[in-house]
């Protein structure tokens, strides 16, 4: 080998690193939900892809991490996560193997937080204005920490699934949080920030992401007011109670839920309940959900004349993962309300 063809070699060999080099200041991030995923997936665009731990099609309320999960886990720089309240797994995850910092979304400066609401079967005329009375307890939350303490929330959490059988409704903090744009957009710039932190020498790159990221929400909750504003004062029931955000943020009537949760069942006198308002015609619209049996809710509508819409899915847990999954999933939801609460 001549001296020119090594002299040669050598620098392509340098080329070839570099890359490598560039990318080897990119923090490693993991996510817990898909939803999660892709809002961190369009802040970091090119400079890598975040793992998210939830396997498709699975429960977000319950699951068990695989050992490479839980290698993934412990070797990230960054935890991204709604918080406890919906994974409580990753909860104690992150308590045993994380070293990583983590942030909890739902508890981040600025997060839109609701209580979980009890909506009534029954009409109610005033219930516009009750929504409006709710729509306003939701607040900033002022505490945002990178550390761990979530024992009273995990706990209030276990408590709810204990007596998830004895009540109907959940009570407490809901964690559907993304269902709200406001939300997603507030979390954009976190986890632009967050990254930043980790990776100052990006930090422009994350924050243009961020920003155009935004753009596009914006873009794409202007669509979807105007799609979902002829299903207002439309009562429609769902499988749990995981769209209260939505219904606060598009101005939508949920009459009630089949189950309080994913993992809770409902009493005969609940579906008895849900039955006898099904017949006496005040819902428009039932909707079952992903991944569960839509049964439960066709015997509850035989003999009425509520429609049976199509299955939603809040957790965006059958999608496609990936930086699109968010809008795909906003845009589907609005889609399957919006057919059956507003065709003729």
């Amino acid at each position: 080998m001549t001296r020119m063809t090594l002299r040669l070699v050598a620098t392509l060999g340098a080329v070839t690193v570099l890359p490598a080099l560039a990318q080897a200041d990119v923090p490693a991030v993991v996510t817990g939900t898909p939803v999660v995923q892709s809002l961190v997936a369009q802040v970091m665009g090119d400079l890598g892809a975040p793992d998210v731990l939830l396997d498709k099609g699975a429960d977000p309320h319950s699951f068990q991490l695989r050992p490479s999960q839980a290698r993934s886990l412990q070797n990230a720089d960054l935890v991204f996560w709604i918080g406890p309240e919906l994974t409580p797994w990753l909860d104690r995850a992150i308590d045993t193997l994380g070293s990583a910092t983590a942030i909890s979304l739902l508890h981040a400066d600025g997060t839109i937080q609701q209580q979980f609401a009890t909506p009534e079967l029954v009409p109610d005329e005033d219930a516009h204005d009750h929504d409006a009375e709710h729509g306003d307890e939701a607040h900033d939350h002022e505490d945002h920490d990178h550390d761990h303490d979530h024992d009273a929330a995990h706990a209030e959490h276990e408590h709810a699934d204990e007596h998830g059988e004895e009540h109907h409704h959940h009570s407490g903090l809901d964690p559907h949080a993304w269902l709200n744009p406001d939300n997603a957009e507030i979390w954009l710039d976190i986890i632009a920030k967050d990254l930043s932190e980790q990776d100052p020498e990006n930090a422009q790159t994350y924050a243009a992401n961020a920003k155009a990221a935004i753009a596009r929400l914006k873009e794409l909750d202007a669509d979807l007011a105007n799609q979902l504003a002829p299903a207002k004062d439309k009562p429609f029931v769902v499988f749990h109670a995981a769209y209260g955000y939505l219904a606060q943020h598009y101005g939508l009537e949920i009459a009630g839920s089949v189950n309080a949760g994913d993992a809770a069942t409902s009493g005969a006198a609940h579906l008895q309940e849900l039955h006898d308002a099904f017949a006496a015609g005040h819902i428009i619209c039932a909707f079952p959900e992903a991944q569960h049996d839509p049964k439960q809710i066709q015997i509850l509508l035989d003999g009425t004349d509520v429609k049976l819409g199509g299955a939603l899915d809040p957790s965006g847990s059958s999608l496609d993962y990936g930086p699109d999954l968010y809008a795909t999933l906003m845009s589907d939801l609005a889609d399957t309300l919006s057919d059956c609460l507003v065709a003729e």
